[in-house]
């Protein structure tokens, strides 16, 4: 494909979920070093590899290959408890997980225990919630920005800082949250500085030889002729600056977070590999103009089983947005497509897909930056003749059904960006290539 000359970026370009996974699984071969540079724990990927799932939340796809350095950069906000959990079950499965293979930045932010209570209590109690996943990450970010109250994981490495530094914010969390739970009535247990020190010990036993400066690592690496491929967490349309705020998640999560998310200089990317659901679908709260409420839309999730790998919530299913895409592909500079989940979509005799909206009476073809305005629009829906045929047996874009194939050629069409691969089924060896 040539997508393993020089350096790539793996970026979702709809609302999270797209396969980004099974692609980052499939190009790892072609690359020395695999960087993840934004999210938390409040990201998954599925992959499989024959008749093995693995799931993982932190861990970058690249775990699962030998001989690969993986990186998790400042970008990311780390749960130690749930990347020990993570370490353990590669551990478990016969997978390598130790310094040699893994680095994790010293200037990445830790996610704690007052994290996710804040981020609960917040939802409980707000008039407008978000539909965050509980796992922490917006507070845990909101504390980086302020800088008042964070942890970073270099700040673990040193015992003496470690207790300090939780016993300081700890006092300071409880009487935050406290007030904040007492003003609604609900229910707070104030966090324990001791228990979470002797929990952060006991993770920095398995992580602390992995934490170092992974700045200076992926520059020494670029310099000695590594290929790296980046690898994003949750997708475009939840950035926190160019998504559908204030419905996103807290970091970059375009392919513009791999520069700050893992120190790498815009100049020495040269492909963005934009994952693209067949279809579109949505986690939580916030407007989706192509939602289906019908048996079409539950046909798609049951077929894709579209379910979070986080937390299991069924995901909002509808057409495919091009709207969104075009939108999306631009703000990622998006060099190639690699469309998923392709053979979901098999089986239904009419296709269709938005266009443009209507909104107020008036056509657009631009993407809102305001979420009301998102939430009045219409979409304007485009018929395109489905294909009955199964595409599980596919391995090249000849063998695909002819509708198949001109809905592929439909989408280059509108976001002017090629299609390079398909995905017709979940294993590894279900990937059609152009």
């Amino acid at each position: 494909m040539g997508l393993t000359n020089g350096h790539s970026a793996i970026v979702g370009l709809q609302w999270g979920d797209e396969g980004k996974g099974k692609v980052v699984d499939l190009l790892t071969v072609g690359f020395d070093t695999v960087v993840r540079y934004n999210g938390g724990a409040n990201a998954g990927h599925t992959v499989c590899v024959g008749d093995e799932k693995y799931k993982l939340h932190l861990l970058p796809s690249g775990m699962l290959y030998s001989g690969k350095t993986n990186v998790l950069g400042n970008g990311v906000v780390i749960d130690p408890e749930q990347l020990v959990k993570e370490v353990h079950g590669l551990r478990e499965r016969g997978k390598q997980v130790d310094a040699e293979n893994l680095k994790i930045s010293d200037r990445a932010h830790v996610v704690l225990p007052w994290h996710k209570i804040e981020d609960n209590l917040l939802e409980v109690t707000s008039k407008a919630p978000i539909g965050t996943t509980g796992r922490g990450i917006g507070p845990c970010y909101a504390d980086k920005a302020i800088r008042l109250n964070a942890i970073r994981m270099g700040d673990l490495t040193d015992d003496a800082k470690l207790v300090a530094k939780v016993n300081r914010i700890a006092e300071f969390k409880n009487t935050l949250l406290s007030a904040l739970a007492s003003a609604h009535k609900v229910d707070f247990t104030p966090v324990n500085a001791e228990e979470i020190i002797a929990t952060l010990r006991k993770c920095m036993e398995v992580l602390g030889p992995m934490v170092t400066d992974t700045s200076s690592l992926i520059h020494e690496k670029l310099r000695t002729g590594d290929r790296f491929l980046f690898e994003g967490a949750n997708a475009n349309l939840l950035d926190i600056d160019h998504g559908t705020y204030p419905y996103v998640t807290s970091s970059n999560c375009s392919s513009l977070g791999v520069h700050t998310g893992a120190a790498f200089p815009g100049r020495n990317l040269n492909n963005v590999i934009g994952i693209v659901k067949a279809y579109q679908t949505r986690v939580g709260e916030g407007p989706m103009p192509t939602e289906l409420h019908d048996e079409i839309g539950e046909r798609i999730r049951e077929v894709g089983r579209e379910y979070g790998t986080t937390t299991g919530r069924p995901r909002r299913c509808g057409w495919l947005d091009l709207v969104a895409l075009k939108y999306t592909a631009s703000v990622s500079g998006a060099t190639h497509i690699a469309l998923m989940l392709l053979d979901v979509l098999a089986g239904l005799t009419e296709l269709k897909i938005c266009t443009a909206y209507e909104v107020d009476g008036k056509k657009t073809t631009n993407f809102p930056a305001d979420n009301d305005v998102l939430a009045k629009a219409k979409p304007v829906l485009e018929s395109l003749p489905g294909f009955e045929e199964s595409v599980e047996d596919c391995r090249t874009f000849d063998e695909l059904p002819e509708n198949a194939k001109a809905y592929i050629a439909r989408i280059e069409a509108e976001i002017g960006v090629p299609v390079v691969f398909a995905s017709v089924g979940p294993r590894r060896d279900q990937s059609v290539l152009r």
